[in-house]
């Protein structure tokens, strides 16, 4: 299963002033720690992993005791996708996480010794066949949360079993780019299978495969 997490403004923007964080109020923000509690692995691109600054994935007592309880490992893994290997090994996401982090690269470029010693590297040559050396390793229940790059990218490969969309009441104003961007694909129908909203007004949308 591969769910993609995404909030966005009523006019589309996916940030304000470079970052999701803007958009994102309380209802949203226990949305996505929600979401980390019950996967396996975190998905996220390169460049969304830099420009949001990622922490390491040390979540709290309370989510850790519930992802024992229900079967999963005590911290989900994080996995960034990265062409180029281009990470800082020193990046404290990578170099304190909890549980070994992984990069999945779709090229055949060596990686650096530094970044060898804090991350395993799985390639494959598509997102598909990195995404099934993942579930081969029991990471079954996989969260990617961006960027539109990535987003494309598993759209196009048809990867994406549902999308967990946040509408965030406010008018963004032009700028800031859409969930997704790339090359273009098929269109992938999808279906709504849940919605709620929030007493902010941030409207929480499930879509599935159709």
């Amino acid at each position: 299963m591969l769910k993609v997490n995404f909030v966005a403004s009523l006019d589309g923007a996916t940030h304000i002033d470079g970052l999701s964080a803007g958009l994102s109020g309380e209802a949203d923000k226990r949305l996505f720690r929600q979401l980390r509690r019950e996967c396996d692995a975190l998905l996220v691109g390169a460049g969304t992993f830099r420009a949001e600054n990622y922490r390491p994935l040390t979540l709290d007592a309370p989510r850790r005791a519930w992802r024992v309880e229900h079967g999963l490992a005590e911290y989900p893994r994080l996995v960034v996708v990265s062409r180029n290997l281009a990470l800082d090994p020193s990046h404290p996401a990578l170099a304190a996480a909890p549980v070994r982090a992984a990069v999945l690269t779709t090229d055949d470029i060596a990686a650096s010794a530094e970044l060898s010693k804090v991350v395993d590297v799985i390639r494959g040559p598509s997102l598909a066949a990195g995404l099934a050396q993942l579930k081969s390793l029991g990471l079954n229940q996989i969260l990617c949360e961006g960027g539109p790059q990535l987003f494309a990218a598993l759209a196009k490969e048809d990867l994406i079993d549902e999308l967990r969309l946040s509408l965030a009441p406010l008018l963004a104003g032009p700028g800031a780019g859409r969930i997704t961007a790339g090359l273009p694909h098929e269109v992938r129908r999808m279906r709504l299978a849940d919605w709620t909203v929030s007493d902010d007004g941030t409207l929480f949308l499930t879509y599935q495969r159709a």
